[in-house]
């Protein structure tokens, strides 16, 4: 069988190079995603997980007060808080803003996160460095000097560099050493923060506990996804597809080239070769494919990789997309993968062959038939299987249950993919007919074997539904993160004056700045509340929610009641939850009790409603602009023009606008993360559609030599081809689309609407969805060219002397 085995190798080689593609496309596919989450993952930590960078653990659940303890007992080289606290600072040319969040700088090392852009590192006690967005908003360059803090703890810093701030998790405003930082250890605002540590954490404080930094990064998106790992999910889902894809694609592939040589596999067992020594000499040279063509699809991968993460990065320049070596585990994986796959994909295919008795496979061989009983007979099992995952499905959706929807969705498409043999020539035909005669061979040639359409078609119709399903899931769930972006960051931008008030002039200009979509004045008092230190702002928005992403809701209070951001004044917000505080206005005290709404986002000043205000037995002025930004406003120019006018007018600027751009680089990360792996699962199918219509036109050589001989021309053979490839993957893919819409629909409902924002809605990206079935037809064209450009060269004569 040696002998057989190399003459097979021999004759077959060219044959096994469609088998060979779909192997080395699998591997690839695997080493791909390595690449793409190693090079996210590091992206992240370039960017939004950017604070823990170089640490080896985080420490969580610890105050304020004892994360600053437990640093100062490490060192700030070794350990570095990524909290901050809420400090007043008067800036070079004597402009006080009441409430600007500042931060320890870690000692130099790996901790030391803020990319310098001008400038250096603070080297004294008394210097500092400058976020680029406050310095920009408050008119701070480096060589200024500003005094921080609060009452009798205010301290007199130099800005000596300004940095970025790309991590939401430890982002301030101005950034302190350490040992400057003490001096507010006791402050009120201080924030609840985790502990980067470098080496061992050593020990820690009563209550503390020790996290990785890779389990931070896995939790990155999930306060948008109801606490699931989202990039473990979709890992798992795209390592599944990829392997059930290939296995579809491979089988399909080796199923013709072991058909085609059932006649010569049955000679052998004539005379004398027993079942299992054919099936170990197929199965060998299945094994020396896999492992040759897994080898080069590693390499595929690579190399692929590395031009989608430069294409995505070229594409969304905002993405966390970094150039980062894969671990060997994904290389081994994808080695691993393709082999196996190959291994799994030829098994059956070969069992079913040396099954067939060796006379029977010797007898002449008919047309390939419909095997309409088979079909049928399916038809029960799948009808089953579809109306059990249809009731799942809508059990998960009225149950919120996430397990349900995974068992339905399984299960239905499941049904889709067995009712296939019947399923997939009907809409075959029912597409054929708007082709009208010129596509009526090739809508036959198509829908004739039933197996093979619906094994042709299984790949893409996978691809195509989880294309539809994750780009429908996307869409909403921006919405979904537009919408909790409200409710967090209520505000694009708020000029506020503690000062003197705010003339007619500035909401006119503000209303007239590039970018402004809407902007309302805010009356107001300047206040105090003995348990917070400093004035304090006291406003009235009935028209808040002209410019509000939250409709206004943060800004509602009922009469007697005044509402504190726990953003903005951290702890004490909270704890004066509920209790009922002394408000001073000028000469005279009120007791307004605080609300605790669960409404944060809109600053340091305090909102009561409008006959409270009244109450207060104070001028009321206007105190504050607060402006709606457009959707195409360029959010940094937006903001440095309303913060000259701020400066201009005395006033201070705060703004989201920095927040939701961290928010759409999150989101957008995962999009193109997730398209691209979605594309190539698209082109693995597109690959055995070109597989097996090129597997196909070899049987069928006889037949098209024939129509050749009585009058077809090359044109029209090379046409009714790639006809045939394009109805074979415009049926996927609007089958896919349809399952991919409904799977998603259920999701939403199971999922969306319950674990994001109540109040959000499904959005279907129409267009997006249209790109994708154009683009799946124009490649099931291109994916028939090659074969039907080989069918059309062999000349009538010579298709007729084939066996």
């Amino acid at each position: 069988m040696r002998t057989v085995f190399r003459a097979s190798l021999r004759v077959y080689a060219r044959r096994y190079v469609a088998a060979g593609i779909s192997v080395a496309v699998a591997a690839a596919f695997v080493v791909v995603i390595g690449v793409l989450t190693t090079g996210w993952r590091a992206g992240l930590l370039d960017g939004a997980g950017a604070a823990f960078r170089g640490a080896d653990h985080l420490v969580t659940h610890l105050d304020g007060a004892a994360a600053l303890g437990y640093v100062e007992s490490r060192g700030a080289d070794d350990a570095a808080w990524t909290g901050r606290a809420m400090l007043s600072l008067e800036g070079a040319d004597g402009e006080r803003f009441p409430a600007v969040s500042v931060a320890p700088l870690a000692g130099a090392g790996p901790l030391r996160w803020q990319p310098l852009r001008e400038g250096r590192f603070p080297k004294a006690a008394d210097e500092a460095v400058v976020d680029v967005w406050a310095a920009n908003e408050r008119e701070i360059a480096v060589g200024d000097t500003v005094r921080v803090g609060k009452v009798d703890a205010v301290a007199t810093v130099r800005v000596v560099g300004v940095v970025d701030s790309p991590s939401p998790a430890g982002q301030a405003s101005l950034y302190v050493t350490f040992e400057q930082f003490l001096t507010w250890r006791d402050d009120p605002s201080l924030t609840i923060s985790p502990v980067a540590v470098t080496g061992d954490a050593g020990r820690l404080p009563d209550g503390a506990r020790v996290m990785d930094p890779d389990e931070l990064l896995a939790t990155v998106l999930a306060k948008h996804t109801g606490n699931v790992d989202t990039v473990t999910a979709v890992l798992l889902v795209f390592a599944g597809v990829a392997a059930f894809v290939s296995v579809l694609v491979i089988a399909n592939t080796f199923g013709i080239l072991l058909g085609r040589r059932q006649r010569e596999l049955a000679l052998l067992r004539c005379v004398g070769a027993t079942r299992g020594q054919v099936a170990g000499a197929v199965r060998r040279e299945a094994l020396l494919v896999g492992s040759v063509a897994s080898l080069a699809g590693v390499v595929l991968g690579i190399g692929l990789g590395y031009g989608l993460v430069a294409v995505i990065g070229a594409l969304a320049p905002e993405m966390p997309l970094a150039y980062a070596a894969p671990s060997w585990t994904w290389l081994i994986g994808g080695l691993a993968a393709g082999i196996g796959v190959t291994l799994v994909a030829s098994w059956l295919p070969t069992r079913r062959t040396v099954r067939v008795s060796p006379l029977a496979a010797l007898r002449p061989a008919g047309a390939g038939g419909a095997h309409g009983g088979a079909g049928r007979r399916r038809l029960v099992p799948a009808v089953i299987l579809v109306a059990g995952g249809g009731g799942l499905l809508v059990a998960a959706a009225s149950r919120d249950s996430i397990v349900m929807l995974l068992a339905g969705g399984g299960a239905a498409f499941a049904g889709v993919m067995l009712a296939g043999p019947v399923l997939m020539p009907f809409l075959v035909r029912v597409a054929g007919r708007l082709l009208g005669p010129a596509g009526r061979l090739a809508t036959t040639n198509a829908a004739r074997n039933p197996h093979r359409t619906a094994t042709t078609t299984a790949s893409l119709l996978v691809g195509v539904t989880l294309t539809t399903a994750v780009l429908t899931g996307l869409e909403t769930t921006r919405a979904s993160v537009d919408l909790n972006h409200g409710t967090v960051h209520p505000l694009d931008v708020a000029i506020s004056s503690a000062g003197r008030p705010l003339g007619p002039a500035v909401l006119e200009q503000a209303q007239g700045a590039d970018g402004a979509a809407a902007a309302i004045a805010v009356d107001g008092v300047v206040g105090e509340i003995q348990e917070i230190k400093g004035p304090l702002l006291i406003l009235t928005a009935p028209d808040a929610a002209d410019v509000a992403r939250d409709g206004g809701a943060f800004a509602e209070v009922e009469p007697g009641t005044i509402r504190l951001d726990p953003g903005a004044h951290g702890p004490v917000a909270s704890e004066l939850a509920g209790r009922v505080v002394s408000v001073r206005v000028g000469d005279r005290m009120t007791r307004l009790t605080v609300d605790d709404a669960d409404l944060k986002g809109w600053g340091a000043a305090a909102m009561v409603a409008p006959e409270t205000l009244a109450e207060l037995g104070a001028v009321v002025r206007s105190r504050a602009v607060w402006v709606r930004a457009a959707a195409d406003a360029d959010p940094v120019a937006l903001v440095d023009e309303l913060d000259t006018l701020a400066a201009r007018s005395g006033a201070e600027i705060a703004d989201g606008l920095q927040a939701e751009a961290a928010d759409e680089q999150q989101i957008a990360s995962l999009t193109w993360l997730t398209l691209g792996l979605l594309g190539i699962s698209v082109v693995i199918a597109l690959i055995g559609i070109m597989n097996t219509l090129g597997l196909s036109v070899l049987e069928r050589t006889r037949e098209h030599a024939l129509l050749r001989a009585l009058g077809l021309t090359r044109r029209q053979l090379h046409r009714m081809l790639a006809t045939e490839g394009m109805l074979l993957a415009v049926v996927a893919a609007l089958l896919g689309t349809a399952l991919g819409i409904t799977f998603a629909w259920v999701g939403y409902e199971t999922f969306v609407r319950t674990a994001l924002v109540h109040g959000s809605t499904m959005r279907v990206a129409w267009w997006q969805l249209a790109v994708v079935v154009l683009a799946t037809a124009l490649a099931g064209l291109l994916a028939a060219a090659v074969p039907a450009r080989g069918a059309a060269r062999v000349a009538p004569a010579a298709g007729l002397s084939q066996d």
